[in-house]
């Protein structure tokens, strides 16, 4: 809806966050485990539009959501046009937010902004035959020998 609505951004991801860009960033969107947040960088859009929308933030100019189906998507489509149009207008008398600005609008601190880590899983193979509890068994003896959280003399058993 985004790229449809607002023609000519860039898709980028950074900091865990995939980023809209005309001319320096415009919206971001963030994923959680049980929201999502649409971050907006023309603030005054944001407050604009928070009477039409549940979990609106105007302080930190965000759109925070948990399901998808109950978001007035054509509310959220006003709020991207007017940001575009807004955008617009900044560039032409140059006062674009930076990068910075908006990351300290959102509340986003760098550091803490990171993609998350990618998970590794191992398999196990044990030869049939063997019980489930010996299975098991087994399975954290490799897992610990792997760390190097097993003494010699456990390992050896």
């Amino acid at each position: 809806m985004i790229r449809r609505s607002a023609r000519g951004v860039r898709e980028s991801m950074r900091y865990g966050l995939a980023f809209y860009e005309l001319d320096g960033p415009l919206f971001a969107l963030e994923s959680g485990r049980k929201h999502m947040s649409l971050y907006v960088a023309e603030q005054d859009v944001v407050v604009k539009h928070k009477e039409a929308l549940l979990g609106v933030d105007p302080k930190r100019s965000f759109i925070k959501f948990s399901d998808l189906n109950r978001l007035p998507l054509d509310v959220v489509e006003k709020v991207v046009r007017d940001s575009v149009a807004a955008r617009r207008q900044r560039v032409s008398q140059g006062t674009v937010p930076t990068q910075a600005d908006l990351l300290k609008l959102w509340g986003i601190k760098e550091e803490k902004a990171v993609a998350p880590v990618d998970v590794i899983a191992k398999t196990v193979v044990v030869p049939p035959g063997i019980a489930a509890k010996q299975a098991a068994k087994a399975a954290r003896k490799v897992a610990a020998k792997k760390t190097g959280a097993l003494s010699k003399a456990a390992a050896r058993r």
